[in-house]
């Protein structure tokens, strides 16, 4: 199973193999968790990419001091959207949280721990509940906010025992050409291999890309 998140992503992925079959499980239907980091960090007055400085100001932080909406967990909402992901109702929680405090300074730390908790909690319950249903034992985190430190310590103590968590490093997490040479390495492997024919295409839309299709056995 494999947890993608990022600024753009919030993604859950069954992956049986990770050049030809990666089968969608969930998705976010709103903000990515990424993206609700920077958000909440510019509330919080911290700086950009929201990610490392909200998981700072958390350090010491009171998780107690408000409970903050778990998106999507309802059971009418487990009905529809069982691995899906929600988090603009939590940022715009945590908005009316910093408008009714007197003292930003003095909450700041509870306020972005009590953040971060509630999306941790989402992003790793969802994970493994998806992980215990269809039974595997292997979660992988990828994407920025895998550098986060209470995420992967959070999924490690939620899994059950016997199963791993992976997470990459933060260089690599962060790494978008690392993660694609990664892939094409994987499918050099397989024999796949571009034509000499090959036309350079770098203003080919992302749709475009993804509706695309090759015959099997068709050189690449």
């Amino acid at each position: 199973m494999a947890l993608l998140v990022s600024g753009g992503h919030s993604s859950l992925l069954l992956v049986p193999d990770v050049t030809a079959d990666l089968r969608p499980m969930g998705r976010t239907i709103d903000d990515a968790a990424g993206e609700a980091f920077d958000k909440v960090a510019r509330v919080l007055g911290l700086p950009f990419p929201g990610g490392p400085y909200i998981d700072r100001a958390a350090v010491g932080g009171d998780r107690r001091y408000v409970e903050f909406p778990r998106g999507l967990t309802s059971r009418r909402d487990l009905e529809r959207h069982r691995y899906d992901f929600s988090f603009s109702g939590l940022k715009t929680a945590v908005l009316r949280a910093v408008q009714s405090s007197d003292n930003l300074e003095r909450d700041r730390a509870d306020l972005a721990r009590a953040f971060q908790d509630a999306v941790l909690t989402v992003l790793v319950e969802k994970a493994y509940a998806a992980m215990s249903n269809l039974g595997y034992s292997t979660l992988v985190i990828g994407g920025g906010v895998a550098c986060n430190r209470a995420l992967a310590a959070a999924a490690a103590a939620r899994v059950d025992s016997g199963a791993r968590v992976i997470v990459a490093s933060n260089r690599l997490n962060t790494d978008n050409a690392a993660m694609i040479g990664a892939a094409a390495a994987f499918r050099l492997a397989r024999g796949e291999h571009s034509g000499g024919d090959l036309e350079p295409r770098a203003d080919l839309p992302f749709p475009g890309l993804a509706s695309t299709s090759v015959p099997a056995g068709t050189p690449r």
